[in-house]
């Protein structure tokens, strides 16, 4: 990056933080702290009103804001897909300022940007995968942001993936939110569980019945949700032998739990980690006969038994 771009850049750093410190800056832009000064100083002397001192941090002066910038058509694409990505994967109160937005940041572009941007974007498509689960999930998600940023509990029911050691999927959830992830394609709420006394995952699309409560919580100092990684529990392994000529399909599918895979001569050999071996059942009935597990015998076994019960079906 030039000086020139790389002034630029911090002025827009600048404008979008409170304060910044010259450390800061200088990992952000790869450089160092003593280029980082003579930037500042630079910026200062072209008239633009910064407040600060080297090892205090740097601001600008409230009121102060940058002219319209213009985009390249590269830049406008890129800008213009997220509207797409968030119409089609937020709320409605999101989609509709998506669609907004968008407008704004076409009227600006001068017209040969716009006709190339144009171009560019007839090649390229978002699609929505899954429009059933998708409503489900943006019916919950306004009602879970603004449960997050007040801070106020929530009540739902929950149908779980796998069943309790009673065979019940199902149970009424208090909890408080702590922010919403986007995991593969699918919203996950985290948050502290009062039945489980636990920082849990709830997906989106398997809650009902959601209602914001009165009750309000504080969230844990120790908490940052930019920061924050799942506890890995999956302790299991599971090892399934694939034919060689579906191999490629395996690949393609990508499952959440798969760890590695490995072609020899008798086929393709799967390894995953898991945190119960049922968590795999109806992934690997669905292959049929073009995939056998290898290990743990209680798989094995059941998947014997689930084979019985589809015969007397038949």
């Amino acid at each position: 990056m030039n000086k020139t771009d790389r002034l630029l850049a911090i002025l827009l750093e600048l404008q979008r933080k409170d304060i910044l410190r010259a450390e800061d800056l200088a990992a952000i832009f790869e450089t160092s702290v003593r280029t980082i000064y003579r930037d500042i100083q630079a910026l200062s002397e072209s008239g633009v009103p910064i407040v600060g001192a080297p090892g205090i941090g740097y601001s600008l002066m409230e009121g102060y804001f940058l002219p319209p910038l213009s985009f390249t058509a590269e830049e406008a694409v890129a800008l213009l897909i997220g509207t797409d990505f968030v119409e089609q994967k937020f709320d409605t109160d999101y989609g509709i300022k998506a669609q907004t937005s968008r407008r704004k940041i076409e009227a600006i572009l001068p017209e040969s940007v716009r006709r190339e941007v144009s171009r560019v974007r007839t090649t390229i498509r978002l699609l929505a995968v899954g429009e059933g689960a998708n409503h489900s999930e943006k019916t919950c998600l306004e009602t879970l942001r603004f449960a997050v940023l007040e801070k106020r509990k929530v009540q739902f029911g929950y149908s779980k993936r796998m069943p309790e050691a009673d065979g019940n999927r199902q149970s009424v959830r208090v909890v408080a939110p702590y922010g919403l992830v986007l995991l593969r394609g699918s919203w996950v709420l985290i948050g502290q569980c009062e039945l489980r006394q636990q920082l849990r995952h709830f997906r989106l699309s398997r809650m009902d019945k959601l209602i914001v409560l009165e009750d309000r919580f504080q969230l844990p100092v120790d908490f940052h949700l930019q920061d924050y990684k799942q506890t890995d529990d999956r302790h299991v392994t599971v090892r399934i032998l694939a034919r060689s000529d579906i191999a490629d399909k395996v690949k393609e599918a990508n499952n959440f739990y798969m760890e590695a895979i490995e072609e020899r001569t008798d086929g393709l050999h799967i390894l995953f980690r898991v945190r119960q071996p049922e968590e795999l059942l109806q992934w690997v009935l669905g292959w049929g006969a073009d995939m056998v597990v290898l290990e743990p015998e209680s798989l094995r076994e059941r998947i014997r038994t689930e084979v019985e019960k589809m015969l007397k079906c038949y």
